[in-house]
């Protein structure tokens, strides 16, 4: 088999893994020796809790992150360029969206090496699949302006735009800020906007609700604080 970079999924944070986890992803991961991760500790914890074949101990593995330098990211394929197989994995969800990781996808087919994405929980469709908002025409926005004015303003277009356009708005936000993005949404939009939030998604303690931001400002707020989440409004 040609020389390949798996795109592999990592639980969202539930150790029940035959509820998330394809066991065909555990054969593809017993097949490769050479990873690109974005934190060492975390997958090799999550390989062990997997049971895979190999030793962990003998596997390589090199870190993708904020702190890695551009120049180091070729030098990641090597294994493709030697023939062996490579596996791309983030710390949770899916490698390559709202991810580092799609640099190595795209360097890997500049260099015309096979890329296979495997199946796995991605906590955006699992939120938009459950918020009862638009499916057919979505935008993931990713992280908002941490300025006030500024998100205030993006939050303002994007509501205008979800209007015109019916299109369902996604976003998400470091935890430690999702408290403040929430307030910011219940303050800036539009009574009739339908808000949905998805939080501890694939999690005993998960919640997933949507109402008007009209409900949502009668409605206690949510904790959310330092909880992985995702936040969809629709424009009424």
């Amino acid at each position: 088999m040609k020389p390949t970079l798996y795109l592999i999924p990592t639980p969202l944070g539930s150790d029940q893994f035959d509820t998330v986890f394809p066991r065909y992803n555990l054969k593809i991961i017993n097949r490769i020796d050479y990873f690109i991760v974005e934190n060492a500790r975390t997958i090799r914890r999550f390989f062990s809790k997997l049971r895979i074949d190999k030793k962990i101990a003998d596997l390589h593995f090199v870190e993708l992150n904020k702190h890695t330098d551009d120049l180091d990211l070729d030098g990641f394929l090597a294994p493709l360029e030697r023939g062996e197989h490579l596996g791309l994995l983030s710390d949770a969800g899916i490698p390559a969206v709202a991810d580092p990781g799609a640099e190595i996808v795209k360097r890997a087919h500049k260099k015309g090496f096979q890329v296979v994405p495997l199946i796995g929980p991605s906590s955006i469709l699992l939120a938009l699949m459950a918020s009862g908002l638009n499916g057919q025409n979505f935008a993931f926005n990713g992280y908002l302006p941490v300025q006030k004015d500024d998100r205030a303003s993006k939050l303002k277009f994007y509501e205008n735009r979800s209007r015109q356009e019916k299109q369902t708005q996604i976003f998400i936000e470091t935890p430690y800020r999702n408290q403040k993005l929430f307030e910011d949404l219940l303050r800036i939009c539009s009574p009739q906007t339908r808000l949905c939030l998805a939080i501890d998604l694939t999690l005993e303690s998960q919640v997933i609700n949507t109402q008007s931001i009209a409900d949502w400002r009668q409605k206690t707020i949510p904790a959310l604080h330092k909880k992985p989440a995702i936040f969809l409004f629709l424009a009424g």
